[in-house]
């Protein structure tokens, strides 16, 4: 803004609108609320966007506010014709108006897609770009089957960030391949709804699923001799999909529960499908086994 011409008081507005907003908007998303005393709408809206501003502090979002009958200048600058008109800022620019939202979910909504949209800078971001890498650590190692030591890394994020969808399913699923499975039926008890119902816990819940839901057979020889004399008998080649599931043979599980599925695919209301659908997910569906194994199970569904 030139301030060639304009009085002392201008000149002040000025810089200190350069202090307040347009230098924390270089790291910053900021919300620009101009208002003024006598507005009606604009005292029921103030509260509403100081409490979305405090809730998204830490992801580098801040509230500024301007008074237009105090700044008409900046009020001009900006082309305000009505109020309440609240702006968003980053990097000295408008990014967005955000006149039209008044409640709390509609700017929070619009807020979340900016945050996606702009490089803002706030601890949120920079303790998620700590953790990332820890969470790639974490995950690599738990694939390689260190279990206990996968553990310790994801114990670790979980220390610095308690919500930490990824960490908190990434413990789970340690514990789980480890053998803790109490130690993992806990950690899931203890976690809020929310966080129960988000989608990076949705693996780790099923895995979860499967371990309380299966007992371990240590010698699956008499199982496996009934299948063959009763080959149609479902209900024990299902029993037998348990077993080798808890033995670690997915492999035959698949094979046993795919078994079922061609042979009757509604048998027990599509149970065995739904079976070894909860097994990919537990897995990952990422996995190149689950990815080999769902196409198996296309080809037997629709081949």
């Amino acid at each position: 803004m030139a301030t060639l011409g304009m009085s002392a008081a201008d000149r002040e507005a000025i810089e200190t609108f350069k202090r307040d907003v347009i230098e924390p908007s270089m790291t910053k998303l900021v919300i620009l609320d101009f208002w003024a005393e006598w507005c009606g709408p604009c005292k029921q809206l103030t509260p509403v966007l100081e409490k979305v501003a405090e809730t998204y502090a830490d992801q580098g979002v801040m509230l500024a506010k301007i008074n237009v009958d105090e700044q008409k200048m900046l009020a001009a600058q900006f082309r305000v014709q009505s109020i309440p008109t609240v702006y968003a800022v980053f990097q000295g620019q408008i990014v967005a108006d955000l006149t039209q939202f008044r409640t709390e979910p509609q700017i929070a909504r619009a807020l979340d897609q900016l945050l996606k949209q702009f490089p803002v800078q706030g601890e949120a971001q920079s303790l998620a770009a700590e953790i990332e890498p820890l969470i790639a650590m974490g995950e690599e190692v738990l694939a390689s089957g260190d279990a206990e030591r996968a553990i310790g890394i994801f114990q670790q994020i979980a220390e610095m960030d308690p919500d930490h969808p990824q960490a908190l399913s990434g413990l789970i699923r340690s514990l789980l391949g480890a053998g803790e499975a109490e130690a993992a039926a806990e950690v899931a008890a203890s976690l809020p709804e929310a966080l129960l119902k988000d989608p990076a816990m949705a693996q780790a819940l099923s895995a979860l699923e499967l371990a309380q839901n299966v007992q371990p057979v240590h010698d699956l020889s008499g199982l496996t001799a009934q299948v063959a004399a009763e080959p149609d008998n479902h209900a024990l080649r299902f029993e037998l999909a348990n077993g080798q599931m808890a033995a670690g043979d997915r492999d035959g599980a698949a094979d046993s529960l795919l078994h079922i599925i061609a042979t009757d695919r509604a048998w027990e209301e599509g149970k065995a499908r739904a079976k070894l659908l909860k097994i990919f997910e537990a897995i990952g569906l990422e996995d190149p086994w689950v990815a080999a194994t769902r196409r198996r199970l296309s080809a037997v569904l629709f081949g």
